[in-house]
């Protein structure tokens, strides 16, 4: 078995059940986040819109990873969800299939990520809305706690862009 190195070492469901390359988003810089609908960080998508809104031109995107293992925030089907996001924050950014991000079922994407940038508690995700940031060659730059807000993740995504790929 091959050991991963980049974004493009995988694949996921998008939310309307399509098989995606995530090498597709090597190229661009990618920002990675386990979302929830029903959390008291959800507000965050409307953040992360307007950094998809602002970059998305300049080779920026963000994937978004619906996940239910915190306090059951994501109790609903992909087409709910995908039904909430658009309607309540206008969500354009990808949206994938319902993941788990902790356990024994962990995406390899999330068992990867948490491998490059282990966090403060170790490996674990520790609530929705972590975030990792990707560099145009499909590393992984760094890792932001669920509180931290999309808008503060400016200064780092700009210094990503201007890094040719």
């Amino acid at each position: 078995m091959t050991v991963p190195t980049s974004l493009g070492d995988f694949h996921a469901i998008t939310i309307d059940g399509k098989d995606q390359d995530l090498g597709t988003y090597v190229g661009d810089v990618v920002l990675v986040v386990n979302t929830a609908s029903e959390c008291g960080l959800t507000p965050q998508y409307e953040g992360l819109q307007r950094l998809y809104d602002a970059y998305a031109g300049r080779g920026f995107t963000v994937l978004g990873f619906p996940c239910d293992q915190f306090g059951h925030q994501e109790p609903g089907t992909e087409e709910e969800i995908a039904s909430f996001c658009e309607r309540n924050y206008g969500v354009s950014f990808p949206m994938f299939a319902k993941i788990a991000v902790n356990g024994s079922d962990t995406h390899p994407l999330f068992v990867w990520l948490k491998s490059e940038k282990r966090g403060l508690g170790g490996g674990l995700i520790k609530w929705n809305f972590t975030k990792f940031l990707l560099a145009r060659d499909g590393s992984v730059v760094d890792r932001y706690a669920p509180q931290t807000e999309p808008d503060a993740l400016v200064p780092d995504i700009e210094e990503q862009l201007a890094v040719e790929a």
